[in-house]
């Protein structure tokens, strides 16, 4: 239950995010800014293979911004784990992890 706590307060944080992001592009600023990228290159999962409506949204929304979530360090320890080793929030949704 932790983990998947901690996975929804990171997808919040990054829905806040781009908040800011589309604030921005309102105001003429870039929209998608890669420089904070932590390097995950494999593709999130489907959202259509989860039931449950509430981790369908959160891949839905990580394959969205994969940008983002790179950005963000995921505070689930899973990159210092030695059977995951993440390199950002987004390695979570290009597995099951997320949705545990």
């Amino acid at each position: 239950m932790k983990k998947r706590f901690v996975g929804f307060v990171g997808l919040a944080l990054a829905l806040m995010f781009l908040g800011v992001i589309a604030e921005g592009a309102q105001q003429g600023l870039p929209q998608k800014d890669e420089s904070l990228r932590k390097g995950e290159t494999r593709t999130t999962l489907d959202p259509g293979q989860f039931k449950d409506a509430r981790v369908k949204e959160a891949y839905r929304v990580a394959k969205e911004i994969p940008w983002v979530l790179d950005s963000i360090y995921c505070f689930c320890m899973c990159k210092e784990s030695p059977a995951f080793r993440h390199k950002s929030l987004l390695s979570c949704y290009v597995d099951a992890h997320a949705s545990v």
